[in-house]
């Protein structure tokens, strides 16, 4: 499974490295800009065609290619992304490498042994199992997997219970 095109593509700032993680597993194009000046990023974003999210007011001013957010949670932070991006993803997907941004490739199965990193159980099932070709990271359903559905279902619970004709969306 590939992107969409016309999706968004993303930029989280220093501030936002959980929420950048996020967007990935919800398959997401999304650059995490540490130690990088406000400058820098915004012409990544203009140069990549990317929106910014940040919680820094004064990027924010600067760019209407920025998101602001107010919230330190990432539940906070999920919930008024959907706001001002209604056709943001609800379910996880093993499409981008969670640590380096880079596609993932299914494993090759044709092994008798696992590949680093990945347990026996999960090598023996029939799941598929997702290999990171940049940084090594595998992925497979697991608990983990289980622990970030929750926070997205509760996310998007909240997303439902909240929503109302004259609330206010975060600045774009």
């Amino acid at each position: 499974m590939r992107p969409a095109e016309g999706e968004p593509r993303w930029i989280c700032d220093e501030m936002l490295g959980r929420l950048a993680r996020y967007l990935r597993f919800l398959g997401y194009d999304t650059e995490y800009a540490r130690n990088r000046t406000d400058s820098s990023i915004l012409q990544q974003a203009k140069e990549e065609d990317r929106r910014v999210v940040t919680r820094d007011q004064g990027m924010a001013e600067r760019s209407p290619r920025v998101v602001l957010l107010r919230s330190l949670e990432i539940e906070g932070q999920l919930l008024e992304l959907r706001e001002a991006f209604p056709a943001l993803r609800r379910e996880v997907r093993f499409l981008r490498c969670s640590l380096c941004n880079a596609l993932l490739e299914e494993a090759d199965r044709s092994s008798p042994r696992p590949p680093k990193g990945v347990p026996e159980g999960p090598w023996m099932s029939a799941a598929p199992i997702f290999l990171c070709p940049r940084c090594g990271q595998a992925y497979w359903e697991g608990s983990h997997t289980d622990e970030i559905r929750r926070t997205l279902e509760r996310v998007f619970a909240m997303d439902r219970s909240h929503r109302s004709p004259s609330s206010e969306a975060p600045r774009r």
